[in-house]
């Protein structure tokens, strides 16, 4: 997909948070919540009206008022190119911003590319521990907002959610981060597992004979189990939680 790029027309107004602009998208296609480069300064994208009317995006060849976020809004020229910065070239700061302003889920970046972005920085380990555990706050919005984006399993929101918090347990160990309590994180798995281990395991051994959606069911819990085992080690003064981990421990060779 090409860059979009927008053509400054005229600064209707602005002052030190925006302004209003006339514009002209002349490449790719413009979204509200779109990041446009004016130099080294950064522009939010964040209303577009046509006509009088509020829309999501502005193709290549048509005019609009826009609403720019940033200083820099004042001192557009007229004739001056806003291109857009693609959702790869997003520093951390950039996303923690746009992420703090709860942004609609239309704008830009889209939920799965954030969530690649924030899973790769989180386990860059060539990053210092708290650079890796801000990238992880993004990976955990990100998976939110896939969640509310498409149209998925309950439970597989929950398996993504617990993939990332298992992994930050067991890099940067238990405490008051991002991953959480890891007997907190097994009970809200338990809860979510609707056999008991025996019944998974009689499931499992003859999987090959069960109904499709049966066996993406037992996926999903094998994922979930998958978690567990990863922050297992982790377990402290909760016994219960962890004799029931342990219960679960052989089932997930015979899972699908």
């Amino acid at each position: 997909m090409s860059i979009a790029e927008l053509q400054v027309y005229s600064v209707e107004e602005a002052d030190v948070a925006g302004g209003l602009c006339a514009v002209r998208c002349i490449g790719g296609v413009a979204r509200t919540g779109q990041v446009y480069a004016a130099g080294d300064a950064r522009l939010g994208l964040r209303g577009i009206k046509r006509g009088g009317q509020r829309v999501a995006s502005l193709r290549a060849g048509q005019a609009a008022r826009v609403r720019l976020t940033g200083a820099m809004t004042a001192l557009l020229t007229r004739g001056q190119v806003l291109t857009a910065v693609p959702p790869g070239g997003h520093a951390l700061a950039d996303l923690e911003a746009w992420l703090a302003t709860d942004p609609p889920l239309a704008d830009e970046p889209h939920p799965l590319t954030l969530r690649s972005h924030g899973v790769s920085g989180m386990q860059d380990d060539a990053l210092p521990d708290g650079i890796r555990l801000r990238w992880g706050r993004v990976a955990l919005a990100a998976v939110d907002r896939t969640a509310a984006w498409a149209e998925r399993h309950p439970l597989d929101h929950a398996i993504d959610r617990a993939g990332v918090r298992a992994y930050l347990i067991r890099q940067f160990g238990p405490g008051p981060g991002l991953g959480g309590d890891p007997d907190g994180l097994c009970r809200e798995l338990l809860d979510l597992i609707d056999l008991t281990p025996a019944q998974a395991a009689a499931e499992g051994l003859a999987w090959r004979e069960l109904p499709r959606r049966r066996i993406r069911h037992l996926r999903r819990i094998k994922l979930l189990l998958n978690s567990m085992a990863a922050v297992r080690p982790h377990l402290g003064g909760a016994p219960d939680t962890a004799r029931a981990v342990d219960a679960w421990a052989g089932v997930r060779a015979v899972l699908p």
